[in-house]
């Protein structure tokens, strides 16, 4: 049993062993913070004043930012970087071999042999890059692009893989790069949506709407999705119904919303619900001319492959006019999608079998408008404003499948890249190993992709937060840092 005295002994030889371990711990933190070893103190979230009568006005970026608009174009069913824009030398002498400590099974079945590119490499621009001939067009813009041949994925089916690309989650749910990038920016163009997404004539790709979903964000940052043939339903008003008393309809209408509001000012369903109306119908002034292609000259038409006998390209053709017209109309983010939902290759890049025929079809409905809409932008003056973001979900192995005509998918290294407004070029960030199929040098995840693509808009990947479910959710999850060699 312990005395009074005991007890006074033991708290006494408490306090001063908790004195030397506090001024231990206070010195350890000081040689620390000395040497820069403590971690950053973590800056507040970034949360945008929105008016939710008006959830898309614009809003100044919270940091300087030399882009204001976005073009996201992306590639469904993952492209071949080894035939298409990392040159591999190894892998053309050792075409042929079987592939050095590869795995008897990748995602679709047994390994085959390493296989060379099926298009020759050849230097571009002055830079000289080495850019197959499967995208000859694309590869004269060149000394324009800052490539990401380093890049990694987390998820080997396409569906998952899409999600992880523009939302930064395999799972559905989450907010689209695009959505982030209006919730926090809005848009300068009130006549039209803040992001519209621009479906490609063969169909939606495999994740759909989730590639420009807002997730948990307010609805009003979902981007709109149309096309030159589809353009949105119902933009037209009923038959027998006067342009005058149309108008005339909207104006009561108006007034009506204004006068409920006024009686319910805390309602911002309400709020919401009526800024998407008065935006539908200032769209109805706005999109007929909007979608009128045939308003460009006779040369641009022909520019963009418009004019072309397969319906596939020159409807693909016209959806890059499109994103030209609203890119000069200040909508904040246009995503542009090459490819639809796979079926066996034939309506995306995703090729097991035939990748020589399969990716020159996709090639020649994709290279020529494409570059025609980048060299227009940058003709226009456009692109000193504009981040271009080229994209496709994964990569492709540099050996075959089993099969010996279709190369499986590859998460372990494969190109991306940007053009446009901030972006070093021409210049290119990383490399794949030697046979181009694991990162090598410069390794980065989507996660520091899309941390790049936020930089370059003024926005922190760290800050642009949304607080959902208890957690302060981002794009970039818990992860990501920005690549700053490669900004200009």
């Amino acid at each position: 049993m312990l005395t009074t005295q005991g007890l006074a002994l033991l708290s006494r030889r408490a306090w001063l062993r908790d004195l030397a371990l506090s001024g231990g711990g206070i010195g350890l933190l000081n040689l620390l913070a000395n040497d820069r070893l403590l971690a950053a103190p973590k800056a507040a979230p970034f949360r945008p004043a929105i008016d939710l009568a008006h959830p898309c006005a614009p809003r100044p970026a919270p940091e300087p930012a030399p882009a204001s608009q976005l073009l996201i174009i992306y590639c469904a069913g993952a492209v071949s970087h080894v035939d298409s824009w990392e040159h591999k030398p190894e892998l053309t002498r050792h075409d042929g071999q079987i592939p050095p400590n590869a795995p008897e099974v990748t995602f679709m079945g047994p390994v085959g042999k390493l296989a060379k590119p099926f298009w020759k490499f050849r230097p571009r621009g002055q830079s000289g890059k080495m850019i197959s001939d499967l995208f000859p067009r694309l590869g004269d813009l060149a000394d324009d692009i800052c490539f990401f041949h380093s890049l990694t994925a987390r998820n080997s089916a396409h569906t998952q893989a899409e999600n992880f690309l523009s939302t930064g989650f395999a799972f559905e749910g989450y907010p689209s790069l695009g959505a982030w990038t209006t919730y926090a920016l809005g848009s300068p163009n009130e006549e039209l949506p803040a992001f519209v997404a621009i479906a490609d004539p063969r169909g939606r790709t495999e994740a759909g709407m989730n590639n420009w979903g807002s997730g948990f964000l307010p609805a009003a940052f979902q981007g709109t999705t149309f096309s030159v043939d589809q353009p949105p339903q119902n933009l037209h008003s009923p038959p027998g119904v006067s342009p005058g008393s149309d108008a005339a309809a909207r104006d009561l209408l108006g007034q009506l919303n204004e006068a409920h509001l006024a009686r319910f000012p805390g309602d911002t369903q309400l709020a919401a619900r009526i800024a998407s109306y008065e935006l539908a119908g200032r769209m109805q002034a706005s999109i007929p001319q909007l979608l009128d292609v045939t308003q460009e000259t006779s040369q641009v038409i022909a520019t963009y492959g418009a004019d072309s006998q397969d319906p596939i390209k020159s409807a693909y053709a016209r959806n890059c006019i499109l994103a030209r017209r609203l890119i000069e109309r200040g909508v904040r983010v246009v995503q542009l999608f090459n490819g639809g939902s796979n079926n066996g290759g034939l309506t995306n890049w995703d090729s097991h079998t035939d990748l020589r025929k399969k990716h020159a079809q996709h090639a020649e409905i994709f290279d020529q408008p494409t570059a025609a809409l980048l060299s227009d932008l940058k003709n226009r003056g456009l692109l000193s404003r504009t981040l271009v973001v080229w994209c496709t979900e994964f990569g492709r192995m540099p050996f075959m499948q089993a099969n010996g005509s279709g190369r499986d998918h590859n998460i372990e290294g494969f190109t991306c890249w940007l053009m446009g407004a901030g972006v070093k070029a021409p210049f290119s960030f990383g490399a794949t190993d030697e046979l181009g199929w694991k990162a090598a040098e410069n390794p980065a995840t989507l996660y520091d992709f899309n941390a790049t693509i936020l930089h370059l808009l003024g926005l922190d990947h760290e800050r642009l937060t949304f607080y959902h479910n208890g957690t302060e959710r981002r794009l970039t999850d818990v992860h990501g840092q920005v690549l700053t060699a490669a900004l200009a």
